[in-house]
């Protein structure tokens, strides 16, 4: 985590968007809301956010396959 539970709570992150990736999501939010939610506003910020997102999840599958293979190995 890069971003404190107060830096979170600060920037009224709800509780389901505080993850490996609420650091850029900070800003993306704050962008959003000073151009009124217009979607071609804050696209490198939304990008950059959604990358995060999806090297986050291909990190998790890796653990997760890991840890089925390690259990896998242990069975037989």
């Amino acid at each position: 985590m890069q971003v404190t539970r107060k830096q979170m709570a600060d920037a009224r992150i709800p509780l389901e968007y505080r993850d490996y990736c609420a650091h850029l999501l900070i800003p993306l939010n704050k962008c959003r809301y000073q151009t009124f939610y217009l979607p071609w506003k804050c696209e490198n910020e939304r990008h950059s956010y959604e990358k995060c997102q999806y090297e986050d999840y291909k990190r998790r599958m890796r653990a997760l396959n890991k840890q089925r293979l390690k259990e896998d190995q242990e069975k037989h």
